[in-house]
């Protein structure tokens, strides 16, 4: 259809380069959004393995869960996921040191005074509370327990935040179904030869390796690192931010499950990376993330097989990866989403997030077919922000450590830090503010308890918390902990929430 009256030629055909978790991300919330007024095609192969290490999520998960209008009951019984109340970090501070980084906030909101800078000057006022007592997440985390957060103001539940942790291959499974549902076309083959419009570089059709040929006016690469289009076709470029984050490896294996099912992920600082630890209903997630400068793949696999809760369930598999981004994500008409337009290592679960920004984005700034670059620009600056800021909060776990002797730790330790990373650290121990940005995805608790716990601690608080009574400000604090300490045995087991929604017994088991 020609444009006509100054409106540009609509897009009517969508095609998706790959599936995985976030092709079919994509395709669901396309399909949602968008009717059956836009042809989707999704391209994959079974011989193509996906990443699939991604399997714990952080809260904004929910805004596309709402957004596709995922039933959480069956998406759970079918992904076989836990819930998450937020990320327990052992031996990253300083060997023998543990701390929690909890979804939700600390406290309860009081008028005038942030709950931090209270408890700041409560400190000062002899208050021997550590910050956990005040995270009703973090204490349900450690005895094991789970509950959803409220909306009435006035209960402690309020506080609670949570995501989940599932199985991604049946994560992309499951909506793979609710795609296809509202009307997404899947091919099945490899890509062969794509198509290109002479006079403007746009992308016109691709063809499979069978010879099938998929034209589209608007082509999404979830290709993963390949980035076939992205970087195949338009060359967009990539920063490579591997002197920041020198982390380039990962072996995952699974192995059974053997206990309770813990709602967090954990993750055990090793002497060249990190081990994850991820609890599904039907088996344990764990992979060690590390720096192949400083360990080969063998001692690699092995310091993690020993470090298995139970039996592994497959062989070690090896990832390869450089941190960083794409300089551009979106160009002329191809978008990417997922890792075709950059990779942050999953220390703080951030990989679906950012899937599902891109896909905000793309919805926000959705094209005529003519794709008017100003979208393009605009799509790129803001995944630019959002990608900057979480390499930030990863920085700073790496950064910020003692009595750690080992090589990685070392060059963590002496590296040079943006400028952005350096300011908000200044910022935090001289005035104990915590300076972010309306759009920033880690809000003040994710870097409170993250500063905190990596020993980066403030030596003052907002002056307007002297006009508290310290004897008042420190009773009040003192009965928010005693609230969430009464609270805690009164909740469920995560085991029997999680059984509770899905109507089954084998989380309980």
């Amino acid at each position: 259809m020609e444009a006509e009256n100054g409106r540009g030629r609509r897009i009517g055909q969508v095609v998706i380069l790959g599936g995985g978790t976030a092709g079919w991300m994509t395709a669901t919330a396309l399909a949602r959004t968008l009717g059956r007024s836009v042809a989707i095609t999704l391209l994959e192969s079974e011989e193509i393995g996906t990443v699939g290490v991604g399997e714990a999520t952080i809260p904004t998960i929910h805004w596309f869960n709402d957004l596709i209008g995922l039933d959480e009951a069956a998406f759970v019984a079918a992904t076989q996921a836990s819930f998450k109340l937020g990320i327990e970090f052992v031996d990253w501070a300083r060997p023998g040191h543990r701390y929690f980084h909890p979804f939700g906030q600390y406290g309860v909101a009081f008028p005038g005074v942030p709950f931090h800078h209270r408890w700041l000057k409560a400190q000062r006022d002899g208050l021997d509370l550590p910050l956990d007592a005040f995270s009703l997440a973090s204490q349900l985390a450690k005895d094991n327990r789970f509950a959803k957060p409220v909306s009435e103001a006035r209960s402690i539940l309020s506080t609670l935040g949570y995501a989940y942790h599932f199985d991604a291959g049946l994560y992309a499974r499951h909506l793979r179904g609710l795609a296809e549902a509202m009307g997404v076309r899947r091919v099945e083959g490899k890509l062969g030869a794509i198509a290109q419009d002479p006079q403007n570089g746009f992308i016109t059709a691709i063809t499979t390796q069978a010879g099938e040929r998929l034209d589209g006016d608007l082509f999404i690469d979830c290709s993963g690192f390949r980035a076939l289009l992205i970087e195949g076709v338009m060359q967009a470029g990539f920063e490579d931010w591997s002197h920041w984050l020198p982390c380039d490896r990962a072996v995952a294996v699974p192995c059974a499950r053997v206990a309770d099912t813990t709602p967090y992920t954990r993750s055990t600082a090793r002497s060249a990376g990190w081990q994850w630890r991820i609890p599904l209903q039907h088996r344990t997630g764990n992979g060690y993330v590390y720096a192949s400068a400083f360990l080969s793949d063998d001692e690699a696999a092995a310091t993690l097989l020993a470090g298995l809760d139970g039996e592994a369930l497959a062989d070690p598999r090896f990832l390869r990866f450089t941190a960083g981004r794409r300089r551009r994500a979106w160009v002329k008409n191809v978008v990417a989403i997922g890792l075709s337009s950059g990779f942050l290592e999953p220390l703080e679960s951030t990989s679906i997030h950012l899937i599902q920004s891109g896909i905000a984005k793309l919805l926000t700034l959705f094209p005529d077919a003519d794709c008017d670059p100003g979208l393009a620009d605009r799509f790129n600056l803001l995944l630019d922000r959002d990608m900057d800021n979480i390499k930030d909060f990863l920085i700073l776990h790496y950064h910020a450590t003692a009595d750690k002797p080992e090589p990685l730790w070392q060059h963590c330790r002496a590296m040079v830090l943006p400028d952005t990373l350096v300011a908000r650290e200044a910022h935090y121990r001289a005035t104990g503010r915590i300076m972010i940005e309306t759009d920033e995805l880690f809000r003040e608790a994710s870097w409170l308890a993250v500063l905190n716990g990596q020993g980066i601690l403030a030596r003052d608080y907002s002056p307007i918390a002297d006009t508290l009574e310290a004897p008042a400000n420190r009773t009040q604090l003192e009965q928010i902990a005693a609230l969430i300490a009464r609270a805690v045995p009164t909740l469920p087991r995560h085991d029997a929430a999680i059984a509770a929604l899905t109507g089954g017994g084998r989380a309980a088991a």
